[in-house]
């Protein structure tokens, strides 16, 4: 029995071994790469690098190759050919002489997503230079998103990811933009976990707010919210002071709530998409289990933990029971989740709006801040400032067109 052959490894060219680099640009159709790799088949030589894009139907293909060897015909020849066969295709090429691979990327890389709507030339160049000033090289760029924003993708390298993030977080200020960095590397393709706030980000809505409705106090509630935010109460505080003033509320009005309450746009998509990608996803709020126990059955949570109101004899006590969930015991949550789910912190990430949400974004390893208040922006590793939910999944380096064709297909 023959022994099967390992086949050869693939010749890498020294820093000083000759190379072309082939470009070929016009108008795309099909057969084009194929056209072009049997035009430099007929002179043996390797393919080092290929590289093509397609904008608006205009093709720039760029192919480094090895340089003909002695019988294999000329250099000459072979620019002759592939001006020929360029011609015939009706397209242009040009080819530049040189000697070994591409220059090695620098250290420190980087996904820099930037989100625009719309994305302005000025805004892109702001990015662009700043990137450079922090020492970064932009290797590749292209589109995740068209809409319902426009979003990019920058391939850097060369800058670290902190100081990279950092700067780009004040430009993006500047100009309106938002932008997320987040490092390269296998754990950024890795299975993750996605853990939400509710309220004004899973939602549109403020869930008490709903319940203040019905028992007639919602300027009652709005002042102790106000205080809160004023820094006169703290998180629990505020809970209870709110909450004791939905004493002898109705049971039944957990139902007209749930019934009242309304995903935020992208919100579906944005769940849909991460369950496809085997993403583990969970909410953690400040509101109540009777709203959150059912977000997590319509739309198939993993994870939900909220405080609970207590109900005796169908009424609301004005009380809640059982540990509160704040600020601090949002990021206690976290990290509870991403342990039962087999998930390392650093492949975690967090979404809120609010303050009490920033222990949370903080602790994980990409911490979102959506339509927040600027403290929580400045905080946060990135935000996002567009009222689409599902804007997330670009940050991610999950591509609009990939989010549709997982759509048209029915599981």
């Amino acid at each position: 029995m023959s022994t099967p052959q390992t086949p050869p490894a693939a010749a890498v060219p020294g820093d000083d071994a000759p190379t072309l680099l082939v470009k070929i640009f016009g108008k795309d159709r099909p057969g084009i790469t194929a056209g072009l790799c049997d035009t430099l088949a007929a002179y043996d030589v390797d393919i080092v690098d290929i590289e093509q894009v397609v904008t608006r139907g205009r093709i720039v293909l760029c192919v480094l190759v090895t340089a003909p060897t002695a019988g294999d015909g000329t250099e000459g020849d072979l620019r002759a050919t592939v001006h020929s066969w360029a011609e015939s295709m009706r397209l242009q090429a040009e080819i530049i002489s040189g000697r070994g691979d591409n220059r090695p990327r620098g250290t420190g890389r980087s996904h820099v997503t930037v989100l625009g709507h719309p994305l302005t030339a000025e805004a892109a160049a702001a990015v662009a230079s700043r990137i450079t000033g922090t020492g970064g090289n932009i290797d590749r760029i292209f589109r995740l998103a068209k809409y319902p924003v426009t979003a990019v993708e920058f391939e850097v390298s060369g800058a670290e990811t902190e100081p990279l993030r950092t700067a780009l977080a004040t430009e993006a200020a500047d100009i309106g933009v938002d932008v997320a960095v987040v490092a390269s590397g296998l754990q950024r393709r890795a299975q993750r976990l996605v853990v939400m706030d509710v309220d004004s980000t899973l939602i549109q809505d403020e869930v008490i707010e709903l319940f203040a409705a019905h028992a007639g106090c919602e300027a009652e509630v709005a002042e102790v919210t106000a205080r809160a935010m004023r820094g006169e109460l703290d998180f629990e505080q505020s809970l209870h002071a709110r909450v004791a003033l939905l004493k002898g509320i109705d049971e039944s009005v957990v139902d007209k709530v749930r019934a009242e309450v309304r995903l935020t746009p992208g919100a579906r998509t944005l769940i849909r998409t991460l369950k496809r990608l085997n993403y583990q996803v969970g909410v953690v709020s400040g509101g109540f289990t009777q709203v959150t126990d059912d977000l997590k059955e319509r739309l198939g949570l993993d994870f939900a933990s909220a405080n609970t109101l207590e109900v005796v004899d169908g009424k609301l006590t004005g009380r809640v029971v059982g540990e509160v969930v704040d600020r601090a015991g949002k990021a206690r949550l976290l990290r509870r989740f991403a342990a039962e789910a087999g998930v390392p912190l650093v492949q975690t990430v967090a979404i809120g709006d609010g303050a009490n949400d920033l222990d949370m974004l903080n602790a994980a390893g990409l911490g979102v801040a959506f339509n927040a208040k600027p403290v929580v922006r400045e905080a946060a590793h990135t935000a996002v400032n567009v009222p689409f939910l599902d804007t997330v999944l670009y940050l991610l380096g999950v591509t609009r067109e990939e989010v549709e064709a997982a759509d048209a297909h029915v599981d």
